[in-house]
């Protein structure tokens, strides 16, 4: 690929840091699936469910995910932009920094110190790394487009702008905490304010870093990758305002049944049945990009990546807000039915858009080929048929689950202490492990065909 002047060692290093922290995360998730089938796994205090169950989705999500948004964000920026970096030597710091925080953040976690706050448990020193990080990545992306090149912003850097704002928002407010020792800290808020600022956040921060910066790849690469141009670009645009005004206000949804106010918790769910039209605008746009030409998933490995996520995503974004309706969360929420539903997101459409941008990148960053596209294919099935048992069984775990608290006796006593609810839940959580297996084995091909694509352009310059 033609440079341009553009700088490419900083995405490459990001992406590599999210290849790191992607299989560490994958490996305490699947050791924490295991410990719930054979609680003698929990080996030591740094080792048990409770300690690596935190450590799994902070690396999953700020390690993983975030490394490879900020790779491809560099990568996309500069594309859109017909520029480079406005400050490369502060790109190549915020790497570095950025692993050193994240590296941080997991000892911190191992260690047991944790405020409680779902996505938010980072004690205070670690936060104001994570403020610092995050200023600086901002200072690159406003710069960058103000030096800009090409006068049109392509939907693609409206996401990011989006995400660097929303992510700067929610994390200072939700974080605001009075800290006690090093190590120790409490929250400003107190009470259902609390409770409702940390799903404001707990929710707005999953679209802002699971969803905006992950249809910005989605725009970018599926068009790059099909040599067709998006479907319609207005319509892109009206996904994306309608979307970032939705978003805001359906963090309470998760608080259905709680001393939140009812006017709050009403609220949350209207705008989030509202999310379903911005949500499968993009879907639409995506399917129709590929009309007259759906060959390409045979032909294609990249496009299966982006259309199946697509897919993952607009599945996710129905279940997500019928699940916030009353009558159902009473019978959901709480239950194994929640992981099933994230990890159809996390496990589908976020990892899997992932992938095939690297796909895509990696081997342009090279100036090489990809080592193997038949491994890529094994890939693609893998994390699948992974994703689909995990997902499916927890569905139905989770209503199982749900339907057994809720049965009572004609004395209106409850047919089942908690303890007879898990003993039929064994199963689903047997097969969810076995699941994780199959995806863990797809990840780590995917790990090792991007290392082999990186090394054969070493060698080819070797020789």
């Amino acid at each position: 690929m033609k440079d341009n002047g553009y700088e490419y060692s900083v995405v490459r290093g990001f992406a590599f840091s999210s290849v790191f922290w992607l299989i560490i995360g994958l490996t305490v998730g699947l050791l924490i699936a295991f410990q719930l089938v054979a609680p003698k796994l929990n080996l030591a205090p740094w080792l048990t469910y409770g300690r690596l169950r935190v450590v799994h989705t902070n690396g999953l999500g700020f390690g993983f995910t975030l490394a490879g948004i900020f790779a491809c964000t560099y990568f996309i920026l500069q594309r859109l932009t017909r520029t480079s970096l406005a400050f490369p030597g502060l790109a190549k710091f915020h790497l570095y920094f950025f692993n050193v925080t994240i590296a941080l953040a997991a000892l911190s976690l191992f260690a047991g110190m944790n405020t409680s706050k779902e996505y938010a448990e980072l004690e205070w020193p670690i936060d104001i790394l994570v403020v610092l990080m995050w200023v600086i990545f901002a200072i690159n992306v406003f710069a960058t487009l103000i030096k800009r090149k090409e006068q049109q912003m392509y939907i693609s850097l409206w996401y990011l702008v989006a995400m660097t704002v929303a992510v700067a928002v929610l994390y200072i407010l939700n974080n605001l905490e009075i800290p006690v020792s090093w190590f120790k800290s409490y929250s400003a808020y107190a009470g259902v304010n609390d409770a409702n600022v940390e799903w404001w956040y707990g929710h707005n921060v999953v679209g802002s870093v699971f969803t905006f910066p992950i249809l910005a790849m989605f725009y970018y690469f599926l068009p790059k990758s099909t040599n067709l141009p998006i479907y319609s670009h207005r319509l892109s645009i009206v996904a994306f305002w309608s979307l970032v005004f939705a978003y805001l206000w359906t963090g309470a949804h998760h608080l259905i049944y709680t001393p939140v106010p009812d006017w709050i918790q009403t609220t949350a769910i209207a705008f989030s049945m509202f999310m379903i039209a911005p949500s499968w605008g993009s879907v639409v746009n995506g399917y129709y990009t590929m009309r007259g030409d759906w060959g390409q998933m045979r032909s294609n490995y990249l496009v299966k990546f982006f259309i199946f996520g697509i897919t993952f995503y607009g599945l996710q974004t129905i279940q997500g807000p019928t699940q916030a309706l009353r009558s159902l969360s009473a019978v959901l929420h709480y239950t194994d039915w929640v992981p099933g539903h994230v990890h159809m997101g996390t496990m589908g459409w976020v990892t899997m858009t992932i992938s095939a941008s690297f796909y895509y990148m990696i081997p342009r960053l090279y100036n090489t080929e990809l080592y193997s596209i038949k491994l890529a294919n094994t890939h693609f099935w893998l994390v699948l048929i992974g994703q689909l048992i995990f997902s499916f069984t927890m569905w139905i775990a989770g209503i199982q689950e749900g339907t057994m608290w809720r049965a009572t006796n004609p004395d209106g006593s409850l047919t089942y202490s908690f303890l007879e609810t898990l003993v039929p839940i064994y199963p689903y959580w047997t097969m969810r492990a076995l699941g994780g297996v199959i995806y863990f084995v797809g990840m780590v091909i995917f790990a090792y065909n991007l290392i082999k694509t990186a090394g054969k352009s070493g060698a080819a310059a070797a020789a």
